[in-house]
């Protein structure tokens, strides 16, 4: 249980600041580009990267969810005052998801 817990809790939070970093990177990239010479490939790549930035985390937070509010939904049946701690690690766990559709969105915007 405690394993699944540090997976679950402390994977996204080890993510969403390195996943913010990115996107702070990339926001910083496209505002500094004066013209963009991308070819069919480069524009292949991207579309490539854009999927995979929404697919990937949205898989890892419907994984962290399913377990992490099944696990919170029972805690709260046996102790109403966690609610606010069984609250938090499912909402950390959906803002890994959100993270990943912004950057696919920064993604495709620069296509």
């Amino acid at each position: 249980m405690k394993r699944k817990l540090l997976l679950f809790v402390l994977l996204p939070l080890v993510l969403l600041p390195l996943m913010g970093m990115a996107a702070a990177l990339t926001v910083s990239t496209v505002q500094n580009e004066q013209q963009t010479t991308s070819g069919n490939y480069d524009r292949v790549a991207i579309a490539f990267a854009a999927a995979l930035a929404i697919s990937l985390p949205g898989l890892g937070a419907g994984l962290a969810i399913s377990s992490a509010g099944s696990a919170a939904i029972s805690a709260l049946a046996e102790k109403p005052e966690t609610f606010f701690r069984s609250f938090l690690i499912v909402a950390l766990a959906e803002a890994l998801a959100i993270y990943g559709l912004i950057m696919g969105i920064l993604l495709w915007l620069k296509l």
